[in-house]
């Protein structure tokens, strides 16, 4: 059979390829064949919250952790369709969890407000957005930037693990949420996060020194020597952003039916529909911020209760060890959160209290050996590395033994690198934002990216004796010493924070940052 020439039959498969994509990248054809069946039909928004789309993506760009540790962290974001804000976005180290998805459930309904470090241009009162109108419904939006305040009725996610968990699902319907999952691979069908996150990369990120492209041919040599930012201070110019430069931008597919052919900002349309829908302030208390942790279902045994080898236990439990709870299954309803695990909270029976129950903290047995803040995900590389040689509660002491000698020895900066690396997650966790602050009332540092440290009551003896003299003990401490036994921003203990606000009426004073070189009651502890 003769054959055509290389001309003829270059066009002719061209003729049958071009039309259906076979000629494109691997990730091309993916794309292609993920998409919804034809004819396309657009979904219509009309109220700001009635369609908000979630996602995760790993940021091309490096941030340096603590220890000098570079890599590429991951950004979660919730976009409201109606008006294309960007409600929220976490900053995280790789290792995205439910929880930090509950986080943007809670950050959306809370008012951002206005750091030092900002501009007041930035401010909600400054804005297109009817602030006065909306102050008058909503007391928290004094002092907030402008960012909208959204409640969102349908979530759209994909089918990450952290979407489709049992605690995000828990947490959407403790707010009356519903979920809606996309089918597997089908990135169309929540494509307006997903060209939100292009926006990003090339409004923002491109513009970040550590910018690695998206692939490694658009890489140059040694990008991650070029790498500047903390995580602290990469998610500060990113909520700054957001608000200047998201927010106050025009985009295409906001119109306004009076204005067809002038692009509307975010702001401005919900500015616009929010006159229209209405407004209705949805505050969030202690309990519904700990409803949002990822939940277990389990038993109180005569020893506590126990995760994933963590034995928790604490005096409030003794009335319920061995009791069967008011649930159905008989199990006891347990929060925790796997960026602070030194804490759970159990939710006990009270009568006296409006709702029928409270929130009781139950802290770690082994707490006072492991004074360095740790995530879960700390304590897993710590259980593949030790071996188990004795009983259960012997090895759960092993193991807080290993966790410390890790940190210790990844902050003396000894250690592999991997163990370096999981360190300097951990401590990232813990003080690489600022989420969690802003929803428990506390306003972010002046300082972008450097937590200020709280106060601890460990001295609670020295501290009465010197308000029965007055002020003249403030004077005779040097300011070193004032602060010994701190906690991180976002690791302290939740009591704390809420018993001033309610003492105060209102955001605790921001306090200096100090240091301290030797702690004598942690050592105490420790030893």
């Amino acid at each position: 059979m003769p054959l055509p020439s290389a001309a003829a039959f270059n066009r002719l498969v061209h003729a049958l390829a071009d039309g259906r994509g076979l000629l494109g990248s691997a990730r091309q054809r993916q794309w292609r064949t993920a998409r919804p069946a034809l004819p396309f039909v657009p979904t219509t928004v009309m109220a700001p919250g009635e369609l908000v789309m979630m996602d995760s993506t790993v940021l091309d760009a490096f941030v340096v952790l603590d220890d000098g540790v570079v890599e590429r962290p991951e950004l979660t974001i919730a976009l409201d369709v109606a008006t294309r804000s960007i409600c929220a976005a976490v900053l995280r180290a790789k290792g995205t969890r439910s929880a930090d998805a509950a986080e943007l459930l809670a950050q959306m309904m809370v008012p951002a407000p206005l750091r030092d470090s900002w501009s007041e241009a930035l401010a909600m009162e400054a804005s297109v957005i009817p602030y006065e109108r909306l102050l008058s419904v909503d007391a928290r939006l004094k002092g907030a930037a402008a960012r909208p305040v959204i409640t969102p009725q349908t979530i759209v996610v994909d089918q990450g693990n952290v979407f489709i968990s049992s605690s995000f699902i828990a947490a959407c319907d403790s707010l009356g949420i519903s979920v809606q999952p996309t089918p597997p691979g089908n990135g169309p069908d929540k494509g307006h996060v997903e060209r939100t996150f292009s926006s990003i990369k090339t409004l923002f990120v491109q513009h970040v020194a550590g910018y690695t492209g998206a692939h490694t041919g658009e890489r140059g040599r040694d990008v991650e020597g070029e790498a500047v930012w903390t995580l602290g201070q990469l998610n500060d110019l990113l909520q700054e952003w957001i608000i200047c430069g998201w927010q106050e931008r025009g985009h295409d597919g906001l119109r306004h039916p009076m204005m067809p052919r002038c692009a509307l900002s975010p702001n401005e349309m919900w500015a616009a529909l929010v006159s229209v829908c209405g407004y209705v302030p949805v505050p969030l208390g202690r309990e519904d911020y700990i409803e949002l942790m990822p939940l277990k279902r389990q038993k109180i045994n005569d020893y506590g209760i126990r995760i994933d080898y963590r034995t928790y236990d604490a005096a409030v439990l003794n009335p319920y060890r061995g009791e069967r709870s008011t649930a159905a299954d008989g199990l006891w309803e347990i929060h925790y959160n796997p960026h602070a695990p030194g804490r759970v909270w159990v939710r006990m029976p009270r009568p006296g209290q409006p709702r029928g129950w409270v929130w009781e903290e139950v802290p770690w047995i082994h707490g006072t050996l492991v004074t360095v803040p740790f995530t879960d995900f700390t304590w897993q590389h710590v259980r593949r590395a030790v071996a188990r040689r004795a009983d259960r509660a012997e090895h759960e002491h092993d193991l807080a033994l290993a966790l410390r000698e890790l940190l210790e020895r990844a902050a003396a900066g000894h250690g592999t690198r991997r163990e370096k690396a999981v360190a300097a997650r951990a401590r990232s966790a813990g003080t690489g934002g600022d989420v969690w602050g802003i929803l428990y009332g506390r306003q972010p540092g002046p300082v972008s990216g450097a937590p200020e440290p709280e106060e601890d009551d460990a001295f609670d003896d020295e501290g009465d004796e010197c308000e029965d003299e007055g002020d003249e003990c403030e004077d005779e401490l040097p300011a070193s010493d004032s602060v010994l036994g701190a906690w991180p921003s976002g690791l302290a203990p939740l009591s704390e924070p809420l018993a001033s606000t309610a003492q105060d009426g209102g955001v605790p004073a921001s306090r200096r940052a100090q240091v301290t070189v030797y702690d004598p009651f942690e050592e105490s502890l420790r030893w």
